[in-house]
């Protein structure tokens, strides 16, 4: 199909030739980061392969090499501004989309260095996908996941905290819905405590943090009452109580309301959304149903796909799981904890109360129409005219949350709007459309929705607070 006519941003896109922002460190210090990581990945695969050879090895080594020269070329390409080129056909969805806009440039702008940051990025994720999509052996390989497990397995001790909190939470469910209508309630407390565990989960983006160590994982994922109040000064726009008393409104709704994940990271952050799903729906009366959508290919590095959102499940029980990652003994009472939450989880998704957006088995590249806008390059303003379908989709959603910084970034199409801009109007066409909530810690430079003088303050006292990941915001918007 035709480009699109899509929303006209009235501010630039941030883009590496803006040398002091956040885009050109990308270029020149992360991207060729996460290459080199996959080329040591495949090339750990071609080795393992030569020392246990099937018959299938040969081909699939070959197929390997192939993948790790055209990975060097583009690392290569990336530090020569080199001009980007189409994506090859390889038989997987949103090819069109991305070589359809590529060709709306001129040569000056296509290349590395000069592309809009959010094009760029986008592009460098689908077009690596269609280096392993074009292969007979590789086709199902996810370069991430080894980073995306051991990531997993070192939140031990988060993970464990967050599970006690949640069991409890439900063993006291009566307790806690006493008079949680009024301001203060038991009820009100313990949904702040979740969602703020969500919202910092978020720190973890191994797209990002390409040098994490085991304690910074630590620091990041650091839970409870104590760090949550320290944490929550750190969030320069917080609608958290609006969002409250909006959803305090669905518990007059009928057979109650449904929540929609726009998912982000998965591992701890992923485990992060379904604690607050299960709050939701196993401790208040306002929410019966929770969609998670996951991406359709491998994608900046941690995104949840549908496999991932199974096997973080699964994983909880297996005992053996995290017990070489925890800094203190897994006991048997922590087993079972686990064990009662993984089983919880495994019935909601029986019975209808968890839903993935597309089939459990769904292959990579090949997802359903609902599943192919969050691996595109669009900003989420042109909903409305590329994706309609999916639009209508979600506004049976009586909450969509948006997680992350990405997901952030394409709300307000990545642009450097003034700070001081309403969320609702950096929202462009989306704005009323959908009841939405978004959870980001600041990865980029891009923000809206700030009190005056914010920024300029930060900008003294913290010069990286746009991209630190030590500050986030909470937007929400109602649907009209």
């Amino acid at each position: 199909m035709p480009f699109p006519d899509v929303f006209k941003l009235p501010y630039d896109r941030c883009s590496p030739k803006e040398k002091q922002g956040f885009a050109y460190v990308s270029l020149v210090k992360r991207w060729p980061v996460v290459l080199t990581n996959i080329v040591s990945a495949v090339s750990n695969v071609n080795h393992q392969l030569h020392m246990n050879p099937d018959e299938y090895s040969e081909a699939k080594i070959n197929e390997g090499k192939k993948i790790i020269s055209q990975i060097s070329q583009m690392k290569y390409d990336l530090g020569h501004n080199a001009i980007l080129t189409p994506i090859e056909n390889d038989g997987d969805i949103n090819r069109e989309c991305y070589n359809d806009e590529l060709k709306t440039y001129p040569d000056e702008d296509r290349r590395w260095g000069t592309m809009n940051w959010l094009y760029a990025e986008c592009y460098m994720y689908r077009r690596l996908r269609s280096y392993f999509a074009s292969t007979i052996y590789w086709k199902e390989y996810d370069p991430f996941f080894e980073q995306k497990s051991e990531t997993y397995k070192s939140s031990s001790n988060a993970i464990l905290h967050l599970t006690k909190s949640i069991n409890q939470a439900i063993k006291d469910k009566e307790k806690l819905n006493e008079n949680f209508e009024e301001k203060g309630s038991k009820l009100e407390i313990a949904f702040l405590e979740m969602i703020q565990a969500d919202l910092w989960g978020n720190a973890t983006d191994l797209s990002l943090l390409v040098d994490l160590n085991y304690k910074d994982l630590q620091k990041l994922q650091a839970v409870g009452s104590d760090s949550q109040k320290e944490q929550f000064k750190f969030i320069l726009k917080n609608d958290l109580i609006k969002v409250w008393n909006y959803l305090k409104k669905l518990n007059t709704k009928q057979n109650g309301g449904r929540i929609d994940f726009i998912l982000d990271n998965s591992g701890f952050e992923l485990f992060t959304d379904l604690i607050l799903a299960d709050f939701l729906i196993s401790c208040t009366p306002f929410i019966n149903k929770v969609v998670f959508h996951p991406k359709a290919i491998p994608w900046f590095v941690s995104d949840v796909l549908p496999y991932d959102f199974t096997w973080a499940i699964d994983s909880l029980l297996d005992p053996s799981f995290f017990t070489s990652h925890s800094s203190t003994p897994i006991s048997s009472e922590d087993l079972n904890s686990l064990s009662d939450l993984a089983n919880r989880w495994k019935d909601h998704l029986k019975t209808g109360k968890f839903q993935l957006s597309v089939p459990e088995d769904t292959k990579l590249g090949k997802a359903t129409p609902l599943g192919r806008i969050w691996t595109t390059q669009y900003a989420f303003q042109d909903l409305p005219e590329v994706a309609p379908g999916t639009l209508d989709e979600l506004k049976k959603s009586d909450l969509v949350i948006f997680k992350g910084d990405l997901n952030y970034r394409k709300l307000v199409g990545d642009a450097w709007w003034p700070t001081t801009t309403p969320f609702e109007e950096a929202l462009g066409p989306l704005a009323g459309k959908i009841t939405l909530l978004s959870l980001r810690t600041n990865k980029a430079d891009t923000i809206v929705g700030l009190e005056e003088g914010v920024a300029e303050r930060l900008d003294k006292e913290d010069p990286d607070w746009r991209i630190s990941g030590k500050y986030a915001v909470v937007s929400f918007s109602e649907k009209r």
